[in-house]
Order: C-alpha cells, then sequence, then structure tokens
C-alpha cells in the first residue's frame, strides 16, 4: 500500500478554482455547476446557446490540463492504481449512483451545500460515508 501524497496547496488551489467556476456559471448563467448534468445535457438535443454552454465547460475540463502543461512545463501527474476493469466497475457503479441521487458531487457537494440544500446535505453524507467506507474496507480490512 503506498501512502497518500499530502498536498495543502495544491489542494486549495484547485477547490478555489471550483468554487469561483460554480459561484461564476450561477452569476453570470444561473446554472449549477454540475459536471454530471453539465455531460448529460450534451447526450441529448436542445437549445442551441444551452448546447454551446454545456461543451464550453467539458472542453474548459479538458483542455485545463494541456494549459497547466504550457504554463509550467509539465502535466499533472496522474497514477491509477487499480487495474483498467476496476476503473470500469468503478465508474458504472458513479454513474449509476448519480442517477438515483439526482446529481454528482460537484453538483450537490459544491454548489448543493453552498446554496444550503437539505437534500443535497443528505447526498453529500451519503456519498462521503461510502468512500469513507470504501477506503476503510479496501486499504486497512483488505489491504489492497
Amino acid at each position: 500500500m503506498t501512502p497518500t501524497d499530502f498536498t495543502p496547496l495544491t489542494s486549495l488551489a484547485g477547490g478555489l478554482l471550483i468554487g469561483l467556476s460554480a459561484v461564476l456559471l450561477m452569476a453570470l448563467h444561473g446554472r449549477i455547476l454540475g459536471a454530471t448534468g453539465i455531460l448529460a445535457g450534451l447526450m441529448r438535443p436542445g437549445d442551441p446557446a444551452d448546447w454551446r454552454l454545456r461543451l464550453a465547460l467539458l472542453a474548459g475540463m479538458i483542455l485545463s490540463p494541456t494549459a497547466l502543461w504550457l504554463v509550467t512545463g509539465r502535466g499533472p501527474e496522474i497514477e491509477v492504481p487499480v487495474s483498467t476493469a476496476a476503473l470500469v466497475v468503478g465508474g458504472l457503479i458513479v454513474g449509476v449512483g448519480t442517477a438515483y441521487g439526482g446529481g454528482c458531487t460537484s453538483g450537490h457537494g459544491v454548489c448543493g451545500l453552498a446554496r444550503l440544500s437539505r437534500r443535497s446535505a443528505v447526498a453529500t453524507a451519503s456519498f462521503m460515508s461510502v468512500a469513507f467506507l470504501t477506503v476503510l474496507v479496501t486499504r486497512h480490512l483488505f489491504g489492497a
């Protein structure tokens, strides 16, 4: 088992950027920054202006590592300590969870809690509890 890196400054900067993005999207467009909802909206036809906004947000999420590389000369370090099969299964579980929970961590955890939404508080408590339990079981009980 490898230890998890503690990166408080990088984490703080990332959190501030996510928060700023959520505030700006709400202030300028009246929209909640929920990554799952943004992606799901791209999958169905609708208002062209709405579709362009969603596409711009998704493009920003994808192109940000390129911007980091251009500014610093190196991209983000990505280490995936599990198999491709585990990633696929995990992705499917998260997808089902976001469908049943009516949103994802960014929609509920960032925007919903900031709006003092009870529904988002319950959703955030649920997915954080499952995350804590998953880490406990996989890292400490089974030692994976």
